[in-house]
């Protein structure tokens, strides 16, 4: 097994995808944090009103006490998460794609073996790939949230640990997408469409025409998003903790909609769903190579 990890880090580390995938998270990271960030502290800018101020003690709600950058940073980092999933598109798919699989598997000694160094190799990839979302998102935030508004020190660290979580999942998800596809191409176009689009159109049509706010938080990029958004949703009481008397089921799916979270039940909730949805396709994808064919 040591040798097949040693084998697996060299064929990340000896191509350009792993940069080539992590410039673009960082960017976009980096800039939905920030603009994230900038209306998010406007927001905070007009509920430090007077007039906001007493709607807010009558709901019960101490506005002085919101980190409205938790609001912010769980978009920069769920931005992100979309490249750890095609960077575990490649993992298989890719070699399938470069005919490098026959050569992997004839020199292994089962198909296990590999499937298991490949996924403890790719579970490393996430993580880091969650400490670097996690940071850039916080430089977003604390270049355009007011110091006062940004998260404490305690929920920062609930913040990294949940960004590496994600990105560990978000990783093995992809890397179970492009086993059951065997197509990179084919795998990242749909999940790209899917993740980016037809989901979030999906939970917005759900909830606007149907009134069902809860979608958002069984579908794969959802329960994926709400591991990081959910803490911001229940930093506002409107997530995983008991909500404010007087406060409008409306005014919690908004607020999980800006945290980035919408339809979540609560981070670890979201995080037990998506790990559901991450084994489905990560068993199913090690079935099929198990019968696979190679040439």
């Amino acid at each position: 097994m040591g040798r097949l990890l040693v084998a697996e880090f060299r064929k990340t580390l000896t191509t350009k995808l792993w940069w080539a995938l992590m410039i673009p998270a960082v960017l976009l990271a980096l800039g939905f944090a920030a603009g994230w960030g900038a209306f998010a502290n406007s927001v905070g800018d007009v509920l430090d009103g007077d007039e906001s101020q007493a709607i807010a003690n009558g709901l019960g709600i101490q506005i002085g006490e919101l980190p409205m950058g938790l609001l912010a940073i769980g978009h920069g980092i769920n931005i992100g998460l979309t490249f750890p999933v095609i960077f575990g598109v490649f993992a298989l798919a890719g070699e399938y794609s470069k005919k490098t699989i026959t050569t992997t598997f004839l020199t292994a000694p089962n198909r296990v073996s590999v499937l298991g160094a490949k996924m403890i190799t790719y579970v490393v990839w996430g993580a880091i790939y969650g400490i670097v979302l996690a940071a850039v998102s916080s430089l977003g935030i604390a270049m355009t949230v007011d110091s006062s508004r940004l998260p404490t020190s305690g929920q920062w660290l609930g913040v990294v640990g949940a960004s590496v979580l994600a990105g560990i999942l978000a990783t093995l998800f992809g890397i179970g997408v492009g086993a059951v596809w065997n197509s990179v191409v084919g795998s990242v176009v749909t999940l790209a469409i899917y993740l980016l689009v037809i989901e979030n159109v999906l939970i917005l049509l759900f909830y606007g025409l149907w009134d069902v706010p809860w979608l958002g938080g069984v579908l794969p990029n959802g329960t994926m998003n709400g591991i990081v958004g959910a803490i911001g949703a229940q930093a506002f009481g409107a997530a995983g903790v008991e909500v404010p008397a007087g406060v409008s089921d409306e005014t919690l799916w908004v607020l999980q909609y800006v945290a980035g979270a919408p339809g979540a039940f609560s981070w670890w909730a979201s995080a037990l769903i998506f790990f559901l949805w991450t084994m489905v396709f990560f068993g199913a994808g090690w079935a099929a190579n198990q019968r696979r064919d190679i040439t």
